[in-house]
């Protein structure tokens, strides 16, 4: 069994999927380990660590033979330079990375369209068996412990409180917003830097959990009775409660020098919680520091990747922190990765997937050109059916642009301009006919409705006259079809032809009858139907 580690290549990423220290334990299940050259080199690990570890470190083309492909970014999380990855994924190859499968659907529908199986470990389940597989566990951790130094370093105050010959130096107040992983871990690096802290979350289960940091736990009195889902998750919640929300958490973000929001739903995007309102009653000189930036943002003037001054308040929406903290973030990822890794070799040290495997189950989003996951699929369905719904009010408009495109203005307009071009030329065509040879006009109209042969009866009967060097335009019987009901459904199913194309259809038709008026008066009596 061979397993590569790709190079990554998203813009600015400096991690790498898998260290020299996690090697010998993959070695020791039956893999092979194959290093694209340089790839931990931003993380502080050198080839020569990963050859020394007992791995191969080879070019990119040299990779392509492998089984198993081992990425931070892969296709979804990288859509910036992940379709680069395509030309090495063949049918069967396998990829465990990050994909960002509730946001890049479509992503995974395009690696399951290649034969890729893809494992996503965004979708690593909630369970005491894979906490050892939490990637985002492990990368929330480092971004809450970055995002407070961040706002550290911004602030133009120390955090902790200092008693000197000059002065007391009062302690910033700190306000973190989500206790989730990232929350809980931004509260213990605020604390540890002598900030006071309060915490918000809408799951009052967590309180304890704040309180054991050295945190106050901050109560809005709201109904959050429903608002964790049973994995543990904050779910979503409705707009009145936002509302309401946003209004009792501005008392408390004007307050506070340092606000780190961490609230995130995965699959959706971020809760507003802090309105530019909200901002702008912050004291000049205060940070935000948005998490949930990539997803929309809690704070509604961050930006992602930017840092933004709101009335003499600074925003700041990182989106890639784990990747400024490589080494540290690149070995709990390693970890995480060869842990799961290691769920997919038998006892006779061969791959095998046990999709009966609640772990291996709830990670694989792509197998067998299928996408297998039930949630990504239920994107991609509403994808589609919102296209189709957008294409079809689109057609619907179009059609809708120019009246005189619809069916029954369509109809008058062929009916009203054929008889005004025969009354051009006579009051009635059927007055050049023989007596006994003047028809009802609903006569031919219901023969030629009730059997559409009779169309072409009728045409061959016309080229019947007896000069054979007056010849009837072969598409007379048209004229026919396009004025009844059959001839004006047919005409509209075919697509209703531009207002050009109808025009120019319609000068064809007058120019036809008129000769056919020409040939009437000529051969009034060798004409019969």
């Amino acid at each position: 069994m061979e397993v590569a580690v790709l190079k990554e290549t998203y813009p600015g990423e400096q991690r790498v999927a898998l260290i020299p220290a996690s090697i010998p334990k993959l070695e020791k299940s039956g893999f092979r380990v194959f290093i694209e050259t340089g790839a931990g080199d931003a993380a502080g690990f050198a080839d020569q660590l990963y050859v020394d570890a007992g791995a191969q470190v080879v070019d990119r083309s040299e990779l392509a033979n492998a089984d198993v492909f081992l990425q931070v970014r892969s296709l979804g999380a990288n859509t910036v330079e992940g379709r680069s990855d395509l030309d090495l994924l063949s049918q069967g190859k396998i990829v465990i990375g990050m994909c960002d499968p509730l946001g890049q659907p479509e992503s995974i529908a395009e690696m399951a369209s290649h034969g890729v199986t893809q494992f996503a470990l965004e979708m690593v389940p909630r369970i005491s068996r894979a906490q050892s597989m939490d990637v985002l566990s492990s990368m929330a951790t480092i971004a809450g412990y970055r995002a407070v130094l961040l706002a550290a370093v911004e602030l133009p105050q120390m955090f902790p409180m200092n008693m000197t010959a000059a002065g007391t130096l009062t302690p910033a107040q700190v306000f973190i917003i989500g206790a989730g992983v990232a929350g809980l871990q931004a509260i213990a690096t605020a604390r540890r830097l002598g900030a006071v802290v309060r915490a918000y979350d809408v799951r009052p289960a967590v309180k304890e959990q704040v309180e054991s940091l050295g945190a106050k736990f901050v109560e809005l009195d709201l109904d959050t009775g429903d608002a964790e889902d049973a994995g543990g998750y904050a779910k979503e919640m409705g707009d009145d409660f936002i509302s309401l929300q946003q209004q009792k958490m501005a008392e408390v973000v004007a307050e506070s020098d340092v606000v780190i929001t961490t609230a995130a739903i995965p699959g959706r995007e971020a809760p507003l919680l802090i309105t530019t309102e909200a901002v702008r009653g912050m004291k000049p000189g205060s940070v935000i520091v948005d998490l949930a930036a990539e997803r929309g943002g809690n704070s509604e003037p961050s930006r992602p990747d930017e840092r933004v001054i709101e009335s003499g308040v600074v925003v700041l929406g990182p989106t890639n922190l784990p990747s400024e903290i490589p080494n540290h973030a690149s070995q709990m990822y390693s970890n995480n990765v060869a842990r799961l890794l290691l769920e997919m070799v038998d006892e006779d040290q061969h791959l095998f997937l046990d999709l009966d495997d609640e772990i291996i189950n709830g990670t694989l989003v792509a197998h067998e050109g299928v996408v297998v996951n039930h949630r990504v699929s239920d994107l991609l369905d509403a994808t589609c059916e919102e296209v189709a719904g957008v294409a079809n009010v689109d057609s619907q408009e179009s059609v809708g642009v120019d009246d005189s495109l619809s069916s029954d203005k369509l109809g008058d307009e062929v009916t009203d301009h054929i008889s005004d071009s025969v009354d051009m030329e006579d009051d009635s065509t059927h007055d050049t006919l023989p007596p006994d040879h003047d028809l009802d006009d609903k006569e031919v109209d219901e023969s030629l409705t009730e059997d559409p042969s009779n169309v072409g009866d009728a045409e061959d009967s016309l080229r019947g006259i007896e000069d054979d060097d007056d010849v009837l335009p072969h598409d007379l019987s048209s004229v026919d079809d396009e004025n009844d009901d059959t001839g004006e459904q047919d005409l509209i199913e075919d697509g209703l032809e531009s207002d050009i194309e109808e025009s120019q259809k319609l000068e064809l038709m007058s120019d036809d009858l008129d000769d056919v008026e020409e040939s009437h008066e000529d051969d009034q009596d060798g004409l019969s139907l």
